[in-house]
């Protein structure tokens, strides 16, 4: 029990010394410095008041064919070993990806006009 509680003292010392030599050379905090991407410069808008909602549908477009090409290459190296089975359950994978384009077409973002 003393060896846990030594330990934790130093461990209590250790964070206290690095938190406090962080503090004193790191000199004081800017604004800009304490935002997620410091770049030095406020923001003059909110990250996500830039992009408009028919970037979703385009997000949703890109992982249906980024998905496909993830799972269709290891397919193609074993297909001729599992036989049409995996035939079957490629074409039903392409089926549910087809199901997203769709919606994506539907929703015009395919248009860029």
């Amino acid at each position: 029990m003393t060896a846990v509680l030594a330990l934790l003292a130093l461990v209590c010392a250790i964070v206290g010394t690095v938190y406090g030599a962080s503090r004193l050379m790191g000199g004081l905090w800017q604004p800009a410095q304490v935002l997620p991407f410091e770049s030095g410069m406020l923001p003059q808008q909110h990250a996500v008041s830039r992009y408009h909602a028919r970037w979703y549908a385009v997000t949703i477009l890109f992982l249906a064919f980024d998905m496909e090409m993830i799972f269709m290459y290891p397919w193609a190296v074993v297909v001729a070993e599992m036989g049409p089975s995996a035939v079957v359950e490629m074409f039903g994978f392409l089926a549910v990806l087809l199901v997203g384009v769709v919606y994506v077409w539907r929703e015009g973002a395919l248009r860029w006009t």
